[in-house]
């Protein structure tokens, strides 16, 4: 821990600094930003500091986790009208009466993480007036005319409009992208606040972006690596009762069937493998909608569903020989962070902050973006080559140690949080 790091906590602990976490869900079903989220969340508590979160979908039994109260009629009603022109979140009026909540009230520090389908970013500027507040972004929404992925698109640097992709996530049934990025900027304009990003693609974009008008830090996700670490690959392929003798690829997300996440690219990569290869190979599903994949990918596939205990999770990751991450666009790839702690190599797609973590030769094999055969290369260098594997399954434990530690994104956090106290 740098001396700046150490300061700010040992300032803070005597002091009780209060952080207050805005997510849409307080852990479960909120994807990688809420699962990251909640990590932040539990080291701060762990380093002394009272922290809670507030969120729309409470999935937690903790009283740290505060919910919302269910949207009012007169915003269902307003939904209706916003959703048909286009408008995310603008509906959620009770946003603004978030500054009646105690939690918010007896914050020192707000950090916001998504603000996109249950708050209305129009209530930033009223919340960040008195409040000094991060925004941490998952994803780019915050600085798009609706997309939270933009593919190869890059009309949000000059204000959206004639959308090429309005079925991105989250879709829209009219094209006001233009509107809502003028109301975006309109607000931010407004508001006070500093800016998170996870890795240099996303510094980048931030940094041509609306959002340029606020300090911009890049402090990428955590992970507890005494959870994640390597585990003998022999016990857990019997705990999860994959066969002995097979070569095990993974590949895990929230959702599997969600198009960025690239399941297509993975079943067209597996069945490109060398027929031999296909035959002792078991594809290990985590994640919601794994059944087409595994029903159509070729291989013999384990399809587990959703697991959200870290301890199981670091059993398959430890299963497996390699780990594949076909995603097309990725803010932050945390299940491939998790793989690399506990030993397993990665092939990914060369997107998000893929280069940051999947580092050739050293923690896995970097492919060319929606380049399915180049995929299949990666896979099968690797998975001949077991003496490499073996070298990567050294090197990962490592790097996740030494760069992306929970304490580490913790101590990052606590300086931010302490530069915005101060200033």
């Amino acid at each position: 821990m740098g001396q700046m790091g150490q300061f700010a906590i040992s300032l803070f602990q005597g002091s009780h600094m209060r952080v207050l976490h805005v997510h849409t869900s307080d852990y479960i079903g909120g994807g990688g930003g809420a699962i990251a989220m909640y990590r932040l969340h539990l080291g701060l508590k762990e380093a002394g500091f009272d922290s809670k979160i507030l969120c729309a979908t409470k999935t937690l039994e903790s009283s740290d986790s505060i919910a919302m109260p269910p949207l009012s009629r007169s915003e269902l009603l307003l939904r209706k009208v916003t959703s048909r022109l286009g408008l995310n979140g603008v509906h959620c009026t009770s946003t603004f009466k978030i500054k009646e909540f105690k939690a918010y009230l007896d914050a020192d520090v707000l950090n916001l993480h998504s603000f996109r389908s249950r708050f209305s970013y129009l209530a930033l500027p009223s919340l960040t007036e008195n409040k000094p507040a991060v925004f941490t972004l998952h994803d780019i929404w915050p600085f798009t005319g609706h997309c939270a992925v933009s593919y190869d698109c890059d009309r949000w640097k000059i204000g959206c409009g004639k959308c090429p992709y309005p079925g991105a996530h989250p879709a829209i049934k009219r094209d006001n992208t233009r509107l809502e990025w003028k109301l975006k900027d309109w607000v931010y304009s407004r508001s006070n606040l500093a800016i998170v990003t996870l890795c240099d693609q996303v510094t980048e974009q931030a940094k041509q972006s609306m959002l340029n008008r606020f300090p911009i830090h890049q402090i990428p996700n955590g992970i507890d690596t005494e959870v994640y670490e390597p585990l003998d690959p022999k016990q857990c392929r019997s705990l999860l009762g994959i066969p002995p003798g097979k070569k095990v690829l993974m590949f895990a997300a929230l959702d599997l069937s969600q198009f960025w996440k690239g399941g297509d690219l993975l079943v067209k990569a597996l069945r490109g493998l060398p027929e031999s290869l296909q035959a002792e190979t078991v594809l290990l599903l985590l994640g919601k909608r794994g059944e087409t994949i595994a029903e159509t990918v070729g291989i013999q596939a384990l399809n587990i569903g959703y697991v959200s205990n870290d301890r199981l999770k670091a059993i398959a990751y430890s299963a497996a020989d390699l780990f594949v991450s076909p995603s097309r666009v990725e803010a932050f790839g945390l299940v491939s962070l998790e793989s690399i702690a506990c030993g397993t190599p990665v092939v990914a797609f060369k997107v998000g902050n893929a280069p940051e973590l999947v580092r050739p030769g050293i923690t896995g094999y970097l492919a060319e973006p929606e380049n399915a055969e180049d995929l299949c290369d990666g896979i099968v260098q690797l998975l001949e080559d077991e003496s490499l594997r073996s070298y990567m399954s050294q090197q990962g434990p490592a790097i996740a140690r030494k760069g992306f530690d929970l304490k580490l994104q913790v101590q990052r956090y606590v300086e931010l949080y302490h530069w915005l106290l101060q200033n």
